[in-house]
């Protein structure tokens, strides 16, 4: 049976290397970069890309439709929110002075801070938050399968989500303070980390959403 997947093009995500990644794990026939409404939710799994400031990805979804495409999408298919997508799903970001997202997920996107220093050597740390980081699983869950307990996946990102419930929380890891790596509620997952920057853990991770059939 043939699979699609769309990934959401609102012009603020690193488009091209994420469907090469999709490509390169063989899971999947059709990859559709589009902001088509039609296309996303034709379907079978949808990708929430993002890179930038929040109040722009915010301005353009809301710009082209895709809030209201993206709250449909998110009833029914396999999803992944990605860096800047994760942070949209959320229910509003300290960024840019406090903007509302989606509120698809409770919680809150925080900035770590000008002065972050690290709480067991006092080492003052770098904002951007840019590396590779050892990741949680805090669930069991299908996109974990065979990716090794605290393996490294790479961030970029100066603002990162605290939930409102700890339930959704499926991986975590720390820079300055715990923070929360990847959510998951039904069929969404969200991950702060680029899992098409990650090498073969984000090839895995992307390869087990494309057979993801969204049960937890």
């Amino acid at each position: 049976m043939s699979s699609s997947v769309a990934v959401i093009d609102y012009g603020m995500g690193n488009l091209h290397s994420v469907a090469k990644a999709l490509e390169h794990t063989g899971c999947v026939d059709k990859i559709f970069v589009t902001h088509d409404p039609a296309q996303i939710l034709a379907a079978d799994r949808v990708v929430l890309p993002g890179v930038g400031a929040i109040r722009d990805c915010m301005g353009e979804i809301l710009r082209l439709g895709m809030d209201q495409v993206i709250n449909e999408v998110v009833l029914n298919k396999p999803f992944i929110g990605v860096c800047v997508g994760m942070q949209a799903l959320m229910s509003s970001s300290e960024e840019n002075g406090g903007t509302a997202c989606l509120g698809i997920l409770p919680g809150e996107v925080r900035f770590f801070g000008d002065n972050l220093v690290d709480p067991d050597s006092d080492a003052a740390l770098k904002v951007p938050h840019m590396g590779w980081n050892q990741v949680h699983q805090e669930i069991d869950h299908p996109l974990w399968s065979g990716i090794e307990q605290d393996a490294r996946f790479y961030f970029v990102h100066s603002y990162y989500v605290s939930p409102t419930d700890s339930t959704y929380l499926a991986g975590s890891t720390r820079h300055g303070v715990a923070f929360a790596a990847a959510l998951a509620h039904e069929n969404i997952f969200a991950a702060q980390f680029h899992p098409e920057k990650s090498q073969h853990v984000g090839l895995q991770l992307y390869a087990n959403f494309l057979k993801w059939d969204g049960n937890g």
